[in-house]
């Protein structure tokens, strides 16, 4: 299995970066999400967490978005959906949203998040 790698496009903020690293199980997404066709950007995310839970080992998730719009936010709750799952079936999970302190609207919107998908998500204020 291959990590899956997006760099960050300069000059274009509507895409985060995304580090899915295969050896570790560490995800990472930073940056904005507010592209339009959001579903062509987050398939392939998507799809890479389903083939790497295939192999029943550790996963962590980190979200470090500073913003992203609704039709981001059902993709997320999609991912958070999946990796539920996988943890209801015995695998380990781990998800971490960080978040800037000045920043009340974020952890609104990430207890919402847990609130619907029941995942637990540790909040990371920096």
């Amino acid at each position: 299995m291959e990590s899956l790698v997006i760099n960050e496009v300069k000059g274009s903020p509507y895409y985060p970066s995304v580090h899915f690293n295969a050896e570790t199980g560490v995800c990472e997404m930073r940056g904005e999400s507010y592209m339009e066709e959001t579903y062509k950007f987050y398939e392939p995310l998507i799809a890479w967490i389903n083939e790497y839970i295939k192999l029943n080992k550790p996963l962590e998730i980190n979200f470090k978005l500073t913003y992203f719009n609704t039709n981001s936010s059902r993709l997320i709750l999609d991912i958070l959906d999946l990796v539920k799952k996988y943890e209801n079936a015995g695998g380990t999970v781990t998800v971490n949203w960080y978040y800037d302190k000045k920043d009340p609207d974020m952890v609104e919107e990430v207890e919402d998040f847990t609130l619907e998908s029941g995942m637990k998500i540790n909040l990371i204020s920096h």
